[in-house]
């Protein structure tokens, strides 16, 4: 009989004809074992920058960053939903992109999990791998998806107008998807003839490429640069198609954890309510998180400079104005209703947050061992300085929260290199790092 004291930690149920399942992570394979629970890492964007009133508004209580620094912060009234997890967040503030400064300022999307600009800024030439990227790349071993890229208006976008924040190894954009439907089949239908479909489309899409390129290249002999540009990026989506089937039949054969999903609308739209197309989304990122489908998360909640459907967003919400129009407000009214429209996205936040709260691993909560990063590529509209950034979880990862931590002109990189050690990647830099923050919340990393 085993000895359910302490499994090994190689244990695997043998099947027919020699067929062997390795057991999903179990409290009885002892603390070896519990030591393995997954790491993850989610990053949330807001484009336009935050509420930061002009004091003579007098309305500093609305202020997206607490008015007190260290353990002593009490969130403002934007960020007054989050208070419940106080003990699991902290902000951070004086944060910025040095390289922002360089760029078109309505890029600071693009380089958000990037910190490029490295050498030229030119849109479109210039960024590196994202934070995201990084991380799938030492995860994907252990899941089914690399990771999973989401945004508010899906695909790319354009020059200067990204509708991602995700970026490959080669600095070029992933395409995101925006479709409940279609992240949840791609999450939990992993069955052998939807993987087939998928394979037998690839395979004609490719062929579809390649016919393009030898019509390009016997015609022209080469394409324009924005048909290049083009050409690149559906490259690149079926790059990360390709990838991600394959990821999923070395999978097809294992069990998927069973959960409970009835509570999800796939039918939410951008065109509906907007809270209740966020929860849905949040709720299979929550839900991938928890069946360990994928480790790495990027989601572009809106997009820069008035562009795509979250620009009508507060519209929906009872507010007066557009969400870029908002941000440029130097008025009471326009930072007040500003504000509010924070306050609805930190709604959002409280209710990720109390999902990844719920579900439970073998150590603690999903949220114990998830860091979620939220923030936008600006302060006030345009600058990249003073970033607002808020972490929360990764209690089980050596993040120690409960404050709010400051310090001016201080890399981003560095909060990016901190994740990646804590994520137990030990990455000498990022980007412009100039070290991890050893004097913050990672203190204990």
């Amino acid at each position: 009989m085993t000895n359910l004291s302490k499994l090994d930690r190689r244990a695997v149920l043998k099947g027919i004809a020699g067929t062997t399942l390795a057991l999903p992570i179990l409290e009885a394979m002892g603390k070896e074992v519990a030591e393995l629970t997954p790491r993850r890492f989610c990053a949330l964007y807001t484009a336009n920058g935050m509420s930061l009133p002009n004091p003579a508004n007098g309305i500093d209580e609305w202020s997206w960053f607490p008015t007190t620094e260290g353990k002593d912060f009490t969130c403002g009234k934007s960020t007054e939903p989050l208070s419940s997890f106080r003990e699991q967040i902290s902000f951070l503030g004086g944060l910025q992109h040095a390289n922002g400064a360089k760029a078109d300022p309505h890029v600071c999307s693009d380089m958000w999990l990037t910190g490029a600009p490295l050498h030229d800024p030119k849109p479109g030439t210039y960024n590196s791998v994202a934070l995201d990227q990084l991380i799938a790349q030492h995860t994907k071993q252990h899941c089914r998806q690399p990771s999973l890229v989401l945004s508010i208006d899906a695909g790319v976008g354009f020059l200067s107008r990204t509708g991602t924040i995700s970026y490959n190894v080669e600095g070029k954009p992933i395409p995101a998807e925006n479709n409940p439907r279609r992240v949840f089949d791609r999450l939990f239908r992993g069955d052998r003839a939807s993987l087939e479909s998928q394979r037998a489309q690839l395979k004609r899409r490719i062929k579809l490429v390649d016919a393009v390129l030898e019509n390009a290249r016997s015609l022209s002999r080469q394409l324009g640069q924005s048909d290049r540009q083009k050409m690149d990026q559906y490259l690149t989506s079926l790059d990360e198609l390709e990838s991600r089937l394959t990821a999923s039949e070395k999978w097809i054969d294992i069990p998927m954890k069973e959960q409970d999903r009835s509570h999800l609308n796939l039918d939410a739209t951008t065109e509906g309510e907007p809270g209740e197309y966020y929860r849905n989304m949040l709720d299979l990122i929550a839900l991938a998180f928890d069946a360990d489908i994928t480790r790495s998360v990027a989601f572009m909640l809106n997009r820069e400079d008035g562009m795509g459907i979250s620009d009508t967003f507060p519209l929906k919400l009872g507010l007066s104005r557009t969400h870029h129009n908002l941000s440029h407000a130097g008025d009471k009214d326009g930072q007040l209703e500003f504000a509010k429209y924070d306050l609805f996205l930190s709604e959002q936040m409280a209710y990720f947050l109390n999902r990844l709260q719920q579900f439970k691993d073998a150590s603690g909560s999903v949220l114990d061992n998830s860091i979620v990063l939220f923030g936008s590529g600006a302060s006030t509209t345009h600058n990249p300085t003073n970033l607002p950034t808020l972490l929360a979880g990764g209690a089980n990862m050596g993040l120690r929260h409960g404050t709010y931590w400051r310090k001016a002109k201080t890399p981003l990189a560095n909060v990016y290199l901190s994740i990646l050690h804590s994520m137990g990647i030990e990455q000498e830099a990022f980007s412009d790092s100039t070290g991890v923050l050893s004097d913050s919340i990672f203190a204990a990393v």
